[in-house]
């Protein structure tokens, strides 16, 4: 009853003075406007209102570390934003250290084709929360679980994980000039790959490449060097 005492009211009050409730109306709807320009600004994800000068580049912050990530290079479409992650995967055309060109689209007719070698080179940057340092890990950790014996070869030395180890399996290399360490499986059935880690204050890098790569283990160690000092630099 109530509601409909109030429809009557305005109806006559309408008719009285047709522009009577203009005004209130234009208040009403200047103040639901604003109420929703608020909302919307307070729910809108942060990380999509950084400006970004460099399309190309991503400003991604890792353990409280800004970096400067190329968008192509960054892996899973689920990374490619700007703001603070947790975790980034990267891969870089090797040796070029530019993003890579798209894979082809593997078809039935091209399944059973000779498998390609890896050109790339893979970086995942994680934050490490205070976890063991990777340089402490390998002067102080991996040394328990070392075969005794060493072979060295251009003068990067090998060692290798005792079998029932946590790293059974794979071998330790190390170099002092320019230092240099990695942690590699062997080529049986499949490529051997080496993991090398270092880390950049709140974050580690963890590179991934060809065991076969080690031939030219100065080359590669250059190009993480280069890698880490192109992501920190904010112009890329």
């Amino acid at each position: 009853m109530t509601l409909l005492s109030t429809a009557q009211h305005l109806a006559r009050d309408t008719r009285r003075n047709p522009g009577a409730h203009i005004l209130p109306i234009l208040i009403a709807a200047a103040l639901a406007c604003s109420a929703i320009a608020l909302v919307t600004y307070l729910l809108w994800p942060t990380w999509t209102t950084v400006p970004l000068s460099d399309p190309t580049r991503l400003p991604v912050s890792v353990g409280g570390t800004l970096f400067n990530v190329p968008t192509a290079a960054v892996r899973m479409k689920i990374q490619r934003h700007s703001g603070a992650q947790e975790r980034v995967d990267l891969s870089f055309a090797y040796p070029s250290l530019e993003p890579p060109a798209p894979q082809k689209h593997v078809s039935a007719e091209t399944v059973e084709d000779k498998v390609q070698p890896i050109d790339r080179i893979f970086l995942s940057i994680a934050a490490h929360h205070d976890q063991l340092a990777p340089d402490t890990r390998v002067s102080t950790i991996y040394p328990r679980y070392l075969d005794q014996s060493a072979s060295t070869d251009d003068s990067l030395t090998m060692r290798a994980f005792r079998d029932g180890s946590p790293y059974g399996g794979e071998d330790l290399f190390t170099a002092t000039s320019p230092t240099f360490s990695a942690r590699c499986t062997r080529d049986a059935p499949t490529p051997g790959m080496c993991l090398s880690e270092r880390r950049i204050d709140g974050a580690d890098f963890i590179y991934r490449f060809p065991r076969s790569w080690l031939a030219q283990w100065r080359n590669i160690a250059g190009a993480m060097d280069r890698l880490t000092t192109q992501l920190r630099d904010p112009k890329g």
